[in-house]
């Protein structure tokens, strides 16, 4: 009989980790958290309980205080070589592309991670282009930053990630300031990279988003972070509450459908208003008629 196969090591994962700004009180304290392989993580939680404190440890840009953070089981090294490996494997992309856009043109501003890490010219050349294509800005590569609108200038910030080729692509509110249509682009996009290989993290504070487009969902509550597959953590009503957050549209929508004999158990809900529209089509849902 053959043994059972080993679970696979998360590709990121901090443990035991604590962190505290100078001068002002503990934002975590032994806290174990993972990014697994192949996953869309949805991190929720309101104002100030550590969303951005958690995407920054996870990708370098703060040390943990006590513990240690993991790339596939290794512990990260704070030195160079460490730091470099760990760039290579996850990138962050802030909520404020401003913040991360500095170069001249959209091209050049790619190009400066895969410069940084001394690629030969014709690689780097090869990483902006499938960055540019990969977020359907290829045709702007020589625009100049400051003439960009505030969708492509997101496209952009992000582009200099993905040139990074990272396995592990965190984003902090990345649909934040976007319309509806930039909204489902980016989401297309986000879906063309998960396909590619790229495991995505995303920061959000909406709830019916999450619930669409998320495998799992990390709530940061006071008590800690608790993790599960979305549809399941995005229903309990205690740690939504813990979290500052409102209980997802589709979950109310999915609960009233099964009420009414409208949706099987098993059956998953509507995530959007077109989804809902077909479950109900003409059974009176939402008009007070007679489900029949």
């Amino acid at each position: 009989m053959n043994a059972p196969a080993a679970p696979s090591l998360p590709l990121v994962a901090l443990r035991g980790a604590g962190f505290a700004y100078e001068e002002g009180p503990p934002v975590f304290g032994g806290l174990d958290f993972a990014v697994a392989e192949g996953r869309a993580l949805a991190l929720l939680g309101r104002n100030g309980s550590g969303k951005t404190t958690l995407m920054r440890m996870l990708s370098g840009g703060l040390r943990p205080a006590s513990g240690e953070l993991r790339v596939e089981g290794r512990v990260v090294s704070y030195d160079r070589a460490g730091l470099t490996r760990l760039r290579t494997t996850v990138q962050l992309v802030v909520q404020d592309p401003d913040d991360q856009l500095f170069a001249a043109s959209v091209g050049q501003d790619v190009s400066f991670g895969p410069l940084n890490l001394g690629l030969p010219d014709a690689e780097v050349r090869a990483r902006v282009a499938e960055a540019l294509a990969a977020l359907d800005i290829a045709a702007l590569a020589d625009r100049p930053t400051h003439l960009l609108s505030y969708g492509q200038r997101k496209r952009t910030a992000i582009a200099g990630a993905v040139a990074m080729r990272p396995r592990v692509l965190i984003l902090d509110e990345p649909t934040a300031g976007l319309d509806p249509d930039g909204q489902e682009r980016l989401l297309e996009t986000l879906a063309g990279l998960r396909a590619g290989g790229t495991t995505v993290v995303m920061a959000t504070h909406d709830v019916d988003l999450a619930l669409r487009w998320a495998d799992d969902a990390a709530l940061l509550t006071p008590a800690g972070v608790h993790s599960g597959p979305a549809a399941t953590a995005l229903a309990r009503t205690d740690l939504l509450a813990a979290a500052g957050l409102r209980l997802p549209w589709g979950v109310a929508a999915a609960r009233l459908l099964r009420a009414r004999g409208l949706l099987g158990a098993d059956e998953r809900g509507p995530l959007t208003a077109e989804e809902l529209a077909a479950v109900g089509g003409g059974a009176g849902v939402g008009s007070g008629g007679n489900p029949g």
